[in-house]
This record gives C-alpha cells, structure tokens and sequence, in this order.
C-alpha cells in the first residue's frame, strides 16, 4: 500500500506539473494563449482513444504494473520530445507530436487508480479509496506551485523537464505493484476487440455507472475552460502569467481537505448526493472568478476545490461499486480518458474565447458546470434501482 500510494503521488505531481508547465512554454515561445491552449488540448485529447485500449490491455496482463510503468516512461519521454520540438520545428508539427504523447496519459489515473482493490482488503476500500482520490489533490497542489515556480526562477521549459522525471521516477512502483490473482483472470481470454466492446457496454447499459461518468466528464470540460483562462488570469489581474498557474493549487488545496474529511467519514454521504453539490458548488464558484478581483478570484479558485477534490472520490466509489473486476481497469481508464478529453476540449475551446472575453469565458464555464445536474437525471435508472437510491441518500 506505501509503494502503491508513494508511485501514485510521484506520477500525479509530475502530471499536473505537465499541464501548466506546457502551457506556459507555449505561452512563451509562441507569445499566444490559444496556440498554448492548443498544446495542451493535444496532449489530453488522445486520452479518449488511448483509455480504453489501455484498460482493456491492462485487464488481460498477469501482471498489469508492468505495463503502467512502460506507460509511464512512454509519456515522460513525450514530454520531453515536445520540449525539444518547440520553437525548432512548426507548431503544426508539434502539436501531433503532443496528441501521440497523451495516448498513454491515462495510466497515471484509472490506470493506476484501477489496482487499487488488489492492493487493500475489500473492508478498507472506501478508505483507500478517498485517500487515493487525495493523491490527485496532493498533486494538484504542489505540481502548479512547482511549475509556477521553477518558470519564474528558471523558465517554464524547466518545469517540463522536471514533471517529466517525476513521471519517470514513478515508473519502478509501478513495476512494483501486485500480479493479478490467477482465478480472477479468465482461462480463454476473448479478442482485445470483444473487451473493449464489453467494457464500453457495462458504461452505457449501467445506469449508476453511466450518470457519474457524463456528470464528470461535463465538469471536466468546465475545468478546461477555467485553466485555459489561467494565464490571462495570472497576467492581468495577478501581474504575471507564471503566477496564474499558482490559482490551480488554490483549487488543489481546498481539495485536499475536503477529501481528507471524506477519508474519515467515507461511508457517511452517498456519492450521488456528492457528484450533485460538486457540480453546483463548482459552477458558482467559476461565476465568481468571472468578477476579475484578485482577493474574489483567489476565493473562487478555493471554493472550486470543495466541489472539485470530493467529486473525483464519488466518482471512484461509483465506479469500484459497480464493475466488474475483469473489466475494471477498463472502466477506470475509459473513464479518465473522457475526463481528460472532455478537458482538453474546454481548454481547446477556452483559449480563443479568453482572448476575445476573460469573463464570458469563465461565465461559459459556470453554466457548463451547472450543467452536469440536468446531465444525471437525463439517465434513467433501472426498475429497483430508484428505490434503492433513495434510500441510500435518505
């Protein structure tokens, strides 16, 4: 469990130290917020192709760590590969290059997120569970700071490097990780082809799974959004863009300790009831970012978190609660690479919007947030199933 939480933290610090650490070399070689939000979005879009097929190999694999930590490595030394494209070769050039580096980007998530019940007995995996989802906040507080950081003291392109060894120093825990109980794994595995189609349909045909991953994915694309605007923020009402990436662990810490008290209470509030308020708590806080005041901005990035960090560990009781564990690393990495899609296009979309309208794109952002309410009742649920959770939010 310590090597399994210590590679989580390790990877997750260097992946969010990825995102605003790209965004500000684009920024600085390019000199344009949307063609800096361009390369972010081409780094998280490929998420949506390489999840699945990832999962779905990882869910064939006696030992699936193995596999996470080739990821792993894959995914660093992309990192450093659009480093090195930037400003020597066309942006139209670099660009593809980050699309192919974000294939194996959802192994720092679902991916790895996905072992988590072998690693912990069954009575201790609503603990684990909202400690892990606090590694993502562990990350998402310290990898901005970290890249905001090492771009003002030593430029941006050495906070990419930096987020690219902590990707790749992560690589031996997950080496590390525990093979696949032999019982568990089928006698005659079906075509990759049959359980990427089985995995997919255990997401649409399940209700619960189904409304938890189309609410999430509605926020993420919000959050996009929001982080596309970070530089512009940190350039006109903080006095610097290295400074808007500091808004994020904002965001992060409040995050942090909002799921530090679901850690001790995970049993109490029904994820549904959860992914609900986040949504809503989220929404309202990006309408406050939209007032462009420094101390009302940093208040709204800290009120984003409460929804934020506690929604992420609703969604992973949702999903350990309904797959099926021969098809659950699927589930969490088809999961996250619709996050990471639904990310990168809110960013894709931000980034131009914020160049025309700084607060009509964080209003955009709060409605599409709100949003994600409409989006669960838009999923029926099955016969019984209303009944029963009804009387889990009772």
């Amino acid at each position: 469990m310590a090597c399994y939480f210590a590679g989580a933290v390790v990877a997750r610090v260097g992946d969010e130290m990825s995102g605003p650490a790209l965004m500000l070399t684009g920024y600085a070689v390019t000199g344009s917020a949307s063609e800096a939000s361009a390369l972010l979005a081409g780094i998280t879009v490929a998420a949506a192709a390489g999840g699945p097929v990832l999962g779905a190999v990882l869910d064939r694999q006696r030992r699936p760590g193995r596999l996470l930590a080739a990821a792993l490595v894959l995914y660093a030394t992309g990192l450093v590969v659009i480093l090195l494209a930037l400003g020597r070769l066309p942006f139209t050039v670099t660009v593809p290059i980050a699309v192919l580096t974000g294939l194996p980007g959802p192994a720092l998530s679902g991916g790895w997120t996905g072992q988590l019940p072998r690693v912990v007995p069954g009575d201790r995996l609503p603990r684990a569970n909202a400690l892990d989802a606090m590694t993502f906040g562990m990350a998402s507080l310290s990898g901005p700071v970290l890249a905001g950081g090492l771009a003002e003291v030593s430029g941006a392109s050495t906070a990419v490097v930096a987020s690219a060894a902590l990707i790749g120093c992560a690589a031996p825990a997950a080496w590390a990780l525990p093979a696949r109980c032999a019982r568990v794994r089928r006698a005659q595995p079906g075509s990759l082809i049959g359980d990427l189609a089985a995995g997919t349909r255990v997401i649409v045909r399940n209700p619960r799974l189904a409304r938890a991953t189309l609410a999430s994915v509605v926020c993420c694309a919000a959050q996009g959004m929001l982080t596309a605007c970070v530089p512009l923020l940190g350039e006109r009402v903080l006095g610097g863009a290295g400074r808007g990436a500091l808004l994020l662990s904002c965001t992060a810490g409040t995050a942090l300790v909002a799921n530090a008290v679901l850690a001790r209470f995970p049993q109490h509030i029904a994820p549904e009831s959860i992914i609900r308020a986040a949504a809503l708590i989220q929404g309202g806080a990006f309408a406050l970012a939209a007032t462009g005041r420094p101390a009302v901005l940093v208040l709204a990035l800290l009120l984003a978190g409460i929804g934020e960090g506690p929604q992420l560990t609703a969604l992973f009781a949702v999903r350990h609660r309904e797959a099926p564990d021969r098809l659950r690393s699927q589930i969490f990495t088809t999961g996250a690479g619709l996050k990471v899609t639904a990310f990168a296009a809110g960013a894709a979309i931000g980034g131009p919007l914020a160049t025309w309208s700084l607060p009509g794109t964080l209003a955009a952002a709060a409605a599409l947030a709100a949003c994600a309410v409409p989006v669960l009742f838009a999923v029926p649920l099955r016969a019984g199933e209303a009944a029963e959770e009804s009387s889990r939010l009772d």
